[in-house]
């Protein structure tokens, strides 16, 4: 009898970052399910006052419907010049219509009076990880870069074509996926999330976990 294959849900119905997940994790031996597969899930409300908040905020309410390993993450853009901000309403900050084009107006309008050595930024991800025995962890990634004064590129989404980091001279939005879903704060992140799957001795079910089966 063939072994039904393990099921791990990613917190999101962001057709983008689910593929981006999905390729960061695509040696994991599991099926990836976003939340589309699961539309009797209400809308979660993303109130918490952190990004570790929002994470788990989301990871335990696709748990209560679902009791599968989720993997949640919420992530943001900080930028030093504006004390952090837009942090956790990184999605919401020019709307509730979580519309890219009127974030990167918003930022740019907001920046347009900082030269290059004070347009530091950051993306934060954490993920939080919710195991089917109720278990839970978090993992944290961090990039380091600044922001432009133009879009640049149309590989990305969100902030990416206004984001360089550290150590290039390109966009997110300008590089393809290969390095991005290396570098990246959620690269990062769920690389983590991974190594931590691949320690807990409790999943899968069948055994070990093994990152190259």
């Amino acid at each position: 009898m063939m072994q039904k294959k393990v099921q791990i849900v990613i917190g999101t119905a962001n057709e983008h970052k689910f593929r981006e997940i999905a390729e960061i994790l695509r040696d994991v031996p599991a099926e990836l399910l976003s939340l589309k597969s699961f539309p009797e899930i209400p809308p979660i409300e993303e109130n918490g006052q952190t990004f570790r908040e929002n994470a788990f905020l989301k990871a335990h309410a696709v748990f209560q419907h679902t009791g599968l390993l989720i993997l949640a993450d919420d992530s943001g853009l900080e930028v030093d010049a504006l004390d952090g901000a837009p942090g956790i309403y990184s999605a919401r900050f020019a709307g509730a219509e979580h519309d890219y084009a009127a974030n990167n107006r918003k930022l740019l309008a907001a920046l347009q009076n900082y030269p290059d050595e004070m347009r530091g930024a950051q993306f934060r991800c954490v993920v939080a990880i919710v195991f089917p025995d109720g278990a839970q962890k978090t993992a944290e990634g961090i990039v380091r870069g600044k922001i432009i004064h133009e879009l640049r590129g149309n590989k990305g989404f969100g902030y990416d074509p206004l984001f360089v980091p550290d150590g290039y001279t390109r966009t997110f939005a300008e590089m393809g996926d290969e390095i991005k879903n290396r570098i990246s704060h959620r690269a990062i992140a769920f690389q983590k999330a991974k190594e931590i799957l691949i320690e807990n001795q409790n999943w899968p079910p069948e055994g070990k976990f093994r990152a190259n089966p």
